[in-house]
């Protein structure tokens, strides 16, 4: 059994196993992470897709990081503030945006987010405050809001923020 955990959480209209998430739970699997990808497409309300994730009482022994998508990253933003994961990776996250405006701060030892310049649902300008305000890192990407063109360069990033997260200190 893997003692390191990730949980990825889709975006609004997409499903757990879309090809973004295949490709970076192979990258995951491949660090020794364990993988779940719970189904959230039978809900459209971010509060009770964070109800799913937080029944699922993420944790682990190792480290534990949260990945969201769109919706999604709204998703592991609000659960971070419970969990406190050692990473949060997020991709087109929707912050800062009607139905999300009041997401809690997030709390994780690492935060990253990934945009497309060309995201025709979350414009760019949200991502760039959210890392601003959060001192996240940022890779802003020839794309749009899939990603889906993009994803071998999200598999290299994914890979070193990952080892990243491995090669913090444990929290106490």
């Amino acid at each position: 059994m893997n003692a390191h955990k990730i949980y990825f959480a889709h975006g609004k209209e997409s499903g757990p196993w879309g090809r973004k998430i295949q490709a970076l739970a192979a990258v995951a699997e491949a660090l020794g992470f364990a993988v779940e990808s719970p189904d959230y497409s039978h809900t459209f309300d971010p509060r009770e897709r964070v109800a799913q994730l937080l029944a699922l009482a993420p944790g682990a022994p190792g480290k534990l990081v949260l990945v969201g998508s769109s919706m999604g990253g709204a998703v592991s933003i609000a659960a971070s503030r419970t969990v406190q994961p050692d990473g949060l990776f997020l991709l087109a996250p929707a912050v800062y945006m009607e139905g999300y405006e009041a997401l809690p701060e997030p709390r994780a030892g690492l935060i990253e987010v990934v945009h497309g310049w060309h995201d025709e649902v979350v414009p760019v300008d949200k991502a760039l405050r959210f890392a601003r305000e959060q001192r996240a890192r940022l890779h802003l990407l020839d794309s749009g809001h899939t990603l889906q063109d993009a994803i071998p360069y999200l598999e290299r990033l994914f890979r070193l923020f990952l080892e990243d997260v491995l090669a913090q200190a444990d929290q106490p």
